[in-house]
């Protein structure tokens, strides 16, 4: 799918997750920005990371990073939650104005009320449906690797 037709379809298939990214994009203006895939990558000072359209808010530190010291490092790690992120905005191009209620906020409710039991029992991130769906699509989409089925805390 080209850069132009992904926009126009984040723009109106996917307008009420966009409408939020842009809001937020305009809170984190000077925040650094860059382009990826055709998405509008913010670098916000945050622990966590987010996906709202055309809107992708990724963490400067990934707040499970020593965890994976010495196996990953940091930019690969960060890569590999950038890639799990974008696979979110092609969620929002298949599900459009259903994502914020399919994808949006599962995905939040796991990722902020499942923590101290995934971590407890060390269940991947990307063992609930959310996230191994971000996870694949982001793989197929950009042909780079994902944060597949890490454990973060």
């Amino acid at each position: 799918m080209g850069k132009v037709l992904y926009i126009i379809l984040q723009c109106t298939w996917g307008i009420f997750q966009t409408f939020l990214g842009f809001v937020i994009f305009l809170l984190h203006y000077k925040s650094k920005h860059y382009s990826y895939h055709g998405s509008i990558v913010t670098v916000w000072k945050s622990k966590t990371s987010l996906s709202l359209g055309l809107f992708v808010f990724v963490t400067s530190e990934p707040f499970f990073a020593k965890k994976f010291e010495g196996q990953i490092s940091v930019a690969e790690l960060s890569n590999r939650l950038l890639v799990h992120e974008y696979g979110h905005t092609v969620q929002s191009l298949i599900l459009g104005p259903l994502y914020l209620f399919v994808i949006g906020i599962p995905s939040t409710l796991w990722g902020f009320l499942g923590g101290r039991k995934r971590r407890d029992e060390q269940i991947p991130y990307g063992a609930f449906f959310t996230e191994k769906w971000a996870n694949s699509l982001g793989e197929q989409v950009t042909g780079e690797k994902s944060i597949e089925n890490l454990v973060l805390e």
